[in-house]
């Protein structure tokens, strides 16, 4: 009613200006007054007069009501002179400064971009509305998160100018906290089962971490839903949520959950069909369904079938495939489920648009893309390219967009957009390992030379244990066909007494050439030729098993290596992956001719299975296996032995200290020899994976509880070794259990692992804290 007599009061004021214009008459020019700090141009956008209109009363009303109506000016006023319309204007204040008290949840820039998206930020025309409408809106997202006891008070302060400060106070409150949760109607399932679903629990122990017993009505709609899912995909078609009453005690600090059901009857599925126009074999189609006669019904496994038939239209080209479930119920408590198929028209790929590369060269992307222009769009073979660009690593992230083509019902445009990442043009680094001391590495790797997909590097590297110069290069696309070609020379002098092994150091130097071969996007063949010369050296502490190998077959070696390979990798990721699996095998063999001739063979996987949707517990398992031997007269090269123990192996013992030991320096007899190796080893390890609590960002941090097993035995001893028998004993095997923690740094992987032995024996060298940069679990 207030609002109603404002109106008409102004328009009594309209009206008597109008009449002191003297209207109508024709517009000469428009003079602007009082205007401070709103531009001339926003006044003429508002008010549709113009120089040369004749103005009427009606029209004048009509433009100042408008002018009015920006929200601008607190006063508008025309008057003529002569034939200039003069427009007196009071300016609204503007706002000089938003101060903002008492906010804890919601950060002051969410505040502030609040403000301004409803037309108030420092400098803006005040308006008191723009202001009412925020404190209301605050309230609604407290009350949303069960704050219930929130209050926002506003004060506008004048200041000089024609300026105002706003002071906007806030007082959040507590999160109400839930004291009972009531079920009604439930006879099938029972009320802890229920409860057990829902995000919102009863406080507990752990209340003060998963923050699960403060009310959130979100979290509501989403319990909600959740027991709407338990009963619908246990056959419960007719199962209904009567009621959801949340009451609060008046101290607005306690919150009590009602919520009534009605469960009505389980269903089991009667028959399952599909219809419509079948341009996919109908029996293939069928084969797609995993609802079968007999089965439970199930919302679930009802749209997880239709998921898979459009999918299944998808890859033959039909992208607008529409598939509708319509299940029917029948009186004996059977449903019918009748999967209609409207596949509309087969759709073809007009043209495949690349963005975001400004490195990479266009030719390097579409190689590695299955989806072709002018081809038969299909929903597989877009995927698998976004899945194969992913994996060059060339990219941090891959997107693709399928676009309508307008005017067409039959064509559509990708769009791949891709985010570049450096692919390690330069490096340069420190590190310390925990059995290599400190390590430094200078090197140029390029994955992406030039933006080719080539791979070009050479490495400097230097640590207590080893000294390494290399050089690689990679083709890995030598051939259209995905045919890899790559090159590498080597010169490395390794220390083995520092890495914790017999005490003796090699040099080497080697050159090779590789080929590798695709066998599909998964699994590929690797087949490469090196040429090594090593060179052994002794010490006057130097084991006897050492000594005898070098006066037997001496201390100097020319060997030409043959080695195969596969590889099988259908990890979801490349670091810290949460489902999928990868595995290889390789065969090393030093061919007749050579001055050693052996082969050495290796076999290791991994398997990771996600236990919940989203993927943040994880299950594990991964193994390692390897043997060695003799091709000719000669013994097997001790220096090719497998070696376990330490954080790659068995953590919590220690690096390479597991398996048969060598005589020790023959200067004390009576002290323990080194770890020696051998021709055999056997790792694996269980995991469990878990988020990483008290961090909110768990994207680069891995935690996880193991179990590792694993040792390595030689059939063939030496005679004056110790702890060797020549069998394969799987009693021997060591076993630990620990906690696991991998960081991805800004300068690398960073790794720790506290490991508890289980069955160490007397002479076992063991160690509860590990650690290695760059190395994840």
């Amino acid at each position: 009613m207030k609002r109603k007599l404002g109106l008409f009061f102004v328009s009594m004021l309209w009206m008597a200006q109008a009449k002191a214009a003297a209207l109508p008459f024709e517009v000469n020019d428009i003079r602007l007054e009082g205007l401070q700090r709103v531009e001339p141009g926003i006044v003429f956008r508002n008010f549709p007069v113009a120089a040369g209109d004749a103005l009427t009363r009606n029209q004048l009303s009509d433009a100042v009501r408008e002018l009015f109506k920006s929200g601008y000016f607190a006063d508008v006023q025309a008057e003529r002179d002569d034939d200039v319309l003069v427009l007196k204007l009071q300016e609204r204040p503007s706002v000089a400064l938003i101060n903002i008290e008492g906010n804890d949840v919601i950060k002051e820039e969410d505040l502030l971009n609040g403000l301004k998206q409803s037309g108030l930020q420092e400098g803006d025309v005040f308006r008191r509305s723009a202001l009412d409408q925020i404190s209301l809106d605050l309230l609604r997202v407290y009350t949303a998160q069960g704050r219930y006891g929130a209050d926002i008070r506003t004060e506008v302060e004048p200041l000089s100018g024609n300026r105002v400060q706003l002071n906007i106070h806030i007082n959040e409150g507590q999160v109400a906290i839930i004291q009972h949760i009531n079920i009604i109607g439930n006879t099938v399932f029972s009320d802890e089962e229920i409860k057990d679903l829902f995000a919102l629990q009863l406080p507990n122990f752990w209340s003060f971490y998963t923050k699960s017993d403060r009310y959130a009505r979100e979290k509501m709609t989403g319990d909600l839903e959740r027991l709407r899912s338990l009963y619908l995909d246990r056959g419960y078609i007719n199962f209904n949520i009567d009621s959801a009453q949340v009451s609060i005690t008046p101290d607005k600090q306690h919150v009590y959950i009602t919520v009534g059901i009605t469960e009505g009857e389980q269903y089991s599925v009667r028959d399952v069909s599909v219809a419509g126009e079948m341009v996919v074999p109908a029996d293939v189609m069928q084969q797609a369904l995993t609802l079968e006669p007999g089965a439970v019904f199930s919302r679930k496994d009802m749209t997880q079938s239709q998921e898979k038939l459009v999918r299944l239209l998808g890859d033959e080209g039909y992208m607008f495939a529409n598939v509708s479930p319509v299940p029917e119920p029948h009186n004996d408590n059977t449903v019918s489920i009748k999967y209609f198929v409207e596949p509309g028209k087969r759709t073809y790929v007009r043209r495949i648009n690349i963005k975001g590369n400004t490195r990479t060269g266009d030719e390097v992307i579409r190689r590695e893309l299955e989806q072709m222009e002018a081809g038969v769009a299909s929903s597989r073979d877009i995927e698998r390219s976004k899945v194969r660009l992913d994996k060059t690593g060339y990219f941090k992230s891959v997107n693709v967009e399928t676009r309508p083509v307008p005017g067409t019902d039959d064509q559509v445009d990708l769009e791949y957009s891709i985010e570049e990442q450096q692919s390690g043009q330069f490096s340069a680094s420190v590190g310390f390992s925990q059995n290599d001391g400190l390590i430094l590495d200078l090197g140029v790797q390029q994955d992406n030379f030039l933006g080719s997909g080539k791979k070009v590097g050479f490495n400097i590297s230097n640590s207590s244990t080893r000294t390494e110069y290399s050089f690689n290069y990679l083709d890995p696309y030598f051939t259209v066909d995905g045919v890899s070609r790559g090159f590498n020379v080597y010169y490395r002098e390794r220390d083995y007494e520092k890495d914790d092994i017999s005490s003796y150091t090699a040099d080497e130097a080697g050159a090779g050439v590789t080929f590798g071969y695709p066998i599909d996007d998964y699994q590929r063949l690797s087949f490469s030729g090196d040429l090594e010369f090593i060179k052994l050296n002794t010490f006057e502490g130097t084991a006897r098993e050492v000594t005898e190998f070098i006066s037997e077959e001496g201390d100097s070696f020319v060997n030409w290596k043959l080695t195969a390979g596969w590889s099988d990798n259908r990890l979801n990721r490349g670091f810290f992956p949460t489902r999928g699996y990868a595995q290889g095998a390789s065969i090393e063999m030093a061919i007749p001719g050579s001055d050693l001739s052996y082969v050495r063979a290796q076999y290791n996987n991994k398997w990771y299975r996600p236990l919940n949707d989203d993927e943040t517990w994880v299950f594990s398992l991964r193994g390692r296996a390897g043997y060695g031997d003799s091709l000719g007269d000669n013994q097997f090269p001790f220096f090719k032995h497998f070696y376990a123990g330490g954080l790659k192996t068995v953590r919590g013992y220690a690096n390479n200290s597991l398996g048969p030991l060598d005589s020790g320096d023959p200067r004390e007899p009576y002290e323990e020899g080194d770890p020696f190796g051998g021709n055999l080893m056997l790792t694996g390890s269980a995991e469990l994976i878990f988020p990483m609590p008290f961090l909110d960002d768990k994207s680069a941090w891995r935690s996880l509880v193991f179990l590792d097993a694993g040792n390595v035995y030689s059939t063939d001893c030496y005679s004056t070794q110790t702890n060797c028998s020549g069998d394969v004993d799987l009693g021997d095997l060591r076993y630990s259990v620990g906690l696991g923690i991998s960081w991805l740094t800004p300068i690398g992987p960073l790794s720790v692992s506290f490991g508890m032995p289980l069955n160490d024996k007397e002479n076992d060298d063991t160690e509860v804290f590990q650690f290695a940069l760059g190395q994840t679990f």
